[in-house]
Protein backbone atom coordinates (compact mmCIF):
# COMPACT_ATOMS: atom_id res chain seq x y z
CA UNK A 1 0.00 0.00 0.00
CA UNK A 2 1.27 3.26 -1.11
CA UNK A 3 2.19 6.17 1.32
CA UNK A 4 1.07 9.39 -0.39
CA UNK A 5 1.25 13.17 1.57
CA UNK A 6 -0.95 16.15 0.44
CA UNK A 7 0.50 18.87 0.44
CA UNK A 8 -1.66 21.59 -0.68
CA UNK A 9 -0.98 25.84 -0.82
CA UNK A 10 -1.54 29.21 -2.74
CA UNK A 11 2.57 28.18 -3.24
CA UNK A 12 2.86 32.31 -4.45
CA UNK A 13 5.51 31.42 -4.63
CA UNK A 14 6.72 28.14 -3.39
CA UNK A 15 9.75 28.48 -1.50
CA UNK A 16 12.66 26.62 0.08
CA UNK A 17 11.28 26.25 3.34
CA UNK A 18 8.45 24.83 1.61
CA UNK A 19 10.68 21.98 0.25
CA UNK A 20 12.53 21.06 3.26
CA UNK A 21 9.39 20.90 5.20
CA UNK A 22 7.83 18.58 2.60
CA UNK A 23 10.99 16.27 2.55
CA UNK A 24 11.00 16.37 6.33
CA UNK A 25 7.64 14.92 6.33
CA UNK A 26 8.43 12.55 3.73
CA UNK A 27 11.38 11.50 5.52
CA UNK A 28 9.57 11.07 8.87
CA UNK A 29 6.16 9.28 7.66
CA UNK A 30 8.34 7.00 4.52
CA UNK A 31 5.77 8.92 2.33
CA UNK A 32 6.22 7.10 -1.32
CA UNK A 33 5.01 10.31 -2.88
CA UNK A 34 4.21 13.76 -1.80
CA UNK A 35 1.82 15.32 -4.21
CA UNK A 36 1.82 18.98 -4.34
CA UNK A 37 -1.51 20.40 -5.12
CA UNK A 38 -1.48 24.07 -5.83
CA UNK A 39 -4.91 25.61 -5.12
CA UNK A 40 -6.78 27.14 -8.01
CA UNK A 41 -9.09 29.77 -6.15
CA UNK A 42 -7.87 29.99 -2.87
CA UNK A 43 -10.81 30.40 -0.88
CA UNK A 44 -9.53 32.74 2.28
CA UNK A 45 -7.87 35.32 -0.58
CA UNK A 46 -8.90 37.58 -2.91
CA UNK A 47 -7.93 37.00 -6.83
CA UNK A 48 -6.82 40.42 -7.02
CA UNK A 49 -4.37 39.27 -4.37
CA UNK A 50 -2.85 35.90 -6.05
CA UNK A 51 -0.74 35.03 -9.44
CA UNK A 52 -1.77 33.92 -11.74
CA UNK A 53 -2.72 29.50 -11.36
CA UNK A 54 -0.55 29.16 -14.24
CA UNK A 55 2.32 30.80 -12.77
CA UNK A 56 2.04 29.03 -9.46
CA UNK A 57 1.79 26.18 -11.11
CA UNK A 58 5.21 25.97 -13.18
CA UNK A 59 6.44 27.92 -9.88
CA UNK A 60 5.58 24.38 -8.18
CA UNK A 61 7.12 22.56 -10.61
CA UNK A 62 10.40 23.75 -10.82
CA UNK A 63 10.41 23.61 -6.86
CA UNK A 64 9.20 19.71 -6.93
CA UNK A 65 12.55 19.18 -9.00
CA UNK A 66 14.42 18.75 -5.34
CA UNK A 67 13.06 15.31 -4.59
CA UNK A 68 12.11 12.17 -6.81
CA UNK A 69 9.12 11.81 -4.24
CA UNK A 70 7.39 15.29 -5.19
CA UNK A 71 4.84 15.45 -7.58
CA UNK A 72 2.48 17.90 -8.85
CA UNK A 73 -1.30 17.20 -8.83
CA UNK A 74 -3.64 19.96 -10.68
CA UNK A 75 -6.65 18.95 -9.08
CA UNK A 76 -7.30 22.01 -7.89
CA UNK A 77 -6.45 23.87 -10.51
CA UNK A 78 -8.58 22.06 -13.25
CA UNK A 79 -11.55 22.51 -10.78
CA UNK A 80 -13.68 25.77 -11.74
CA UNK A 81 -14.21 27.59 -8.24
CA UNK A 82 -13.11 27.85 -5.05
CA UNK A 83 -10.26 25.31 -4.09
CA UNK A 84 -12.04 23.50 -1.02
CA UNK A 85 -9.79 20.43 0.35
CA UNK A 86 -13.17 18.24 0.78
CA UNK A 87 -13.41 18.32 -2.62
CA UNK A 88 -9.73 17.89 -3.53
CA UNK A 89 -9.27 14.77 -0.79
CA UNK A 90 -12.48 13.38 -2.47
CA UNK A 91 -11.39 13.34 -5.89
CA UNK A 92 -7.39 12.26 -4.88
CA UNK A 93 -9.69 9.07 -3.15
CA UNK A 94 -11.18 8.26 -5.10
CA UNK A 95 -8.27 8.35 -7.86
CA UNK A 96 -5.96 6.33 -5.47
CA UNK A 97 -8.50 4.33 -3.61
CA UNK A 98 -5.99 1.52 -2.21
CA UNK A 99 -3.36 4.34 -0.59
CA UNK A 100 -3.04 5.67 2.85
CA UNK A 101 -3.37 9.22 2.34
CA UNK A 102 -1.88 11.83 4.46
CA UNK A 103 -3.16 15.29 4.56
CA UNK A 104 0.21 17.55 5.58
CA UNK A 105 -1.10 20.99 7.66
CA UNK A 106 0.84 23.52 9.68
CA UNK A 107 0.15 23.55 13.75
CA UNK A 108 -1.40 27.21 12.55
CA UNK A 109 -3.49 25.25 10.07
CA UNK A 110 -5.06 22.55 12.40
CA UNK A 111 -6.11 25.48 15.04
CA UNK A 112 -8.34 26.60 11.97
CA UNK A 113 -9.46 23.29 10.44
CA UNK A 114 -12.67 23.03 12.26
CA UNK A 115 -13.48 25.98 10.42
CA UNK A 116 -12.22 24.45 6.82
CA UNK A 117 -15.57 23.12 4.86
CA UNK A 118 -16.77 19.89 5.63
CA UNK A 119 -13.73 18.91 8.27
CA UNK A 120 -15.72 15.89 9.23
CA UNK A 121 -15.41 14.17 5.91
CA UNK A 122 -12.10 15.31 5.24
CA UNK A 123 -10.67 13.29 8.40
CA UNK A 124 -12.80 10.30 6.98
CA UNK A 125 -10.53 10.07 3.77
CA UNK A 126 -6.98 11.02 5.32
CA UNK A 127 -4.63 11.28 8.50
CA UNK A 128 -3.89 14.48 8.76
CA UNK A 129 0.30 15.20 9.51
CA UNK A 130 0.69 17.98 11.30
CA UNK A 131 3.93 20.11 10.96
CA UNK A 132 5.59 20.68 13.75
CA UNK A 133 8.21 23.44 13.52
CA UNK A 134 8.32 24.51 17.03
CA UNK A 135 9.05 21.24 19.24
CA UNK A 136 6.12 21.54 21.00
CA UNK A 137 4.72 17.95 22.47
CA UNK A 138 1.82 16.80 20.75
CA UNK A 139 -0.56 17.48 23.82
CA UNK A 140 0.29 20.95 23.36
CA UNK A 141 -2.41 20.82 20.49
CA UNK A 142 -4.13 17.58 21.29
CA UNK A 143 -7.15 19.61 21.99
CA UNK A 144 -7.78 20.99 18.73
CA UNK A 145 -7.54 18.08 16.71
CA UNK A 146 -11.21 17.52 15.29
CA UNK A 147 -13.26 14.50 16.71
CA UNK A 148 -12.93 11.41 15.02
CA UNK A 149 -9.43 12.54 13.35
CA UNK A 150 -6.08 10.77 13.20
CA UNK A 151 -3.38 12.89 14.00
CA UNK A 152 0.41 12.52 13.52
CA UNK A 153 2.50 15.53 14.95
CA UNK A 154 5.59 15.26 12.86
CA UNK A 155 9.15 17.51 13.80
CA UNK A 156 10.10 19.39 10.90
CA UNK A 157 12.82 22.05 10.82
CA UNK A 158 12.55 25.62 11.64
CA UNK A 159 13.28 27.63 7.95
CA UNK A 160 12.39 31.12 8.60
CA UNK A 161 11.29 32.20 5.24
CA UNK A 162 7.34 32.94 3.98
CA UNK A 163 6.04 33.60 0.83
CA UNK A 164 4.79 37.29 1.67
CA UNK A 165 9.03 38.06 2.82
CA UNK A 166 10.21 36.65 -0.81
CA UNK A 167 7.30 38.56 -2.40
CA UNK A 168 7.92 41.34 -0.50
CA UNK A 169 12.08 41.03 -1.51
CA UNK A 170 11.25 40.99 -5.41
CA UNK A 171 9.11 44.48 -4.85
CA UNK A 172 11.77 46.06 -3.19
CA UNK A 173 14.49 44.96 -5.58
CA UNK A 174 16.21 42.91 -3.39
CA UNK A 175 17.81 39.46 -4.59
CA UNK A 176 15.74 36.69 -2.15
CA UNK A 177 18.78 34.37 -3.13
CA UNK A 178 18.47 31.02 -1.53
CA UNK A 179 14.61 31.94 0.37
CA UNK A 180 13.59 30.21 -3.28
CA UNK A 181 14.92 27.50 -5.72
CA UNK A 182 16.81 28.74 -8.83
CA UNK A 183 13.48 27.76 -11.26
CA UNK A 184 11.08 29.28 -9.33
CA UNK A 185 13.35 32.29 -9.40
CA UNK A 186 13.54 32.08 -13.20
CA UNK A 187 9.86 31.87 -13.53
CA UNK A 188 9.39 35.16 -11.13
CA UNK A 189 11.66 37.41 -13.11
CA UNK A 190 10.54 35.90 -17.03
CA UNK A 191 6.64 36.71 -15.62
CA UNK A 192 7.36 40.17 -13.92
CA UNK A 193 5.83 38.68 -10.66
CA UNK A 194 5.13 40.50 -7.81
CA UNK A 195 7.19 43.89 -8.95
CA UNK A 196 5.98 46.82 -7.82
CA UNK A 197 4.86 48.50 -11.36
Amino acid sequence: MSRVGLFGGTFDPPHSGHVAVAGDVADRLRLDRVLWIPAGEPPHKPASGVSPASDRLEMVREAVRADPRFEVSTVEIDRPGPSYMVDTVRALRSALPEAELYLIIGADELQDFGSWRAPDEIVRHVRLAVMDRAGDPAEAHSHVVPKGAEAIFVPVRRVDVSSTEVRADVRAGRDPGDKIPPGVAAVIEREGLYSAA
